[in-house]
C-alpha cells in the first residue's frame, strides 16, 4: 500500500480546520476563530514536518559522511518534537 499524497493529507487538514472555522465565524465567536487559525498553522507546520520525514525515510539515497551520524539524527528529531 502507498502513502497517501501529501496534497490529499493537506487538503484533509485544512478541510476540517475550515468546518471548525466556518462554524465559529457563523456564531460570532472571533476568539475561537483566532484559535482555529493558530491552530491550523501550527498543526499545518508539524505535518509538513513529518511528511518530509516520511518522504525522506521513504526514498533511498546516497549516504555522505553527515549522513552516517545517528546522534546528528536523534538530536534533529528531538528538535522537532520539541516544536509541540
Amino acid at each position: 500500500m502507498s502513502p497517501r499524497p501529501r496534497q490529499q493529507i493537506l487538503e484533509n487538514l485544512e478541510s476540517v480546520y475550515r468546518e471548525a472555522y466556518d462554524r465559529a465565524k457563523k456564531s460570532g465567536d472571533e476568539r475561537r476563530m483566532a484559535d482555529l487559525d493558530a491552530a491550523y498553522q501550527r498543526e499545518q507546520l508539524l505535518l509538513e514536518v513529518l511528511l518530509d520525514i516520511r518522504d525522506g525515510l521513504g526514498k533511498p539515497r546516497a549516504k555522505s559522511d553527515s549522513d552516517s551520524d545517528p546522534i546528528a539524527a536523534l538530536d534533529t528529531i528531538r528538535r522537532i518534537t520539541k516544536l509541540r
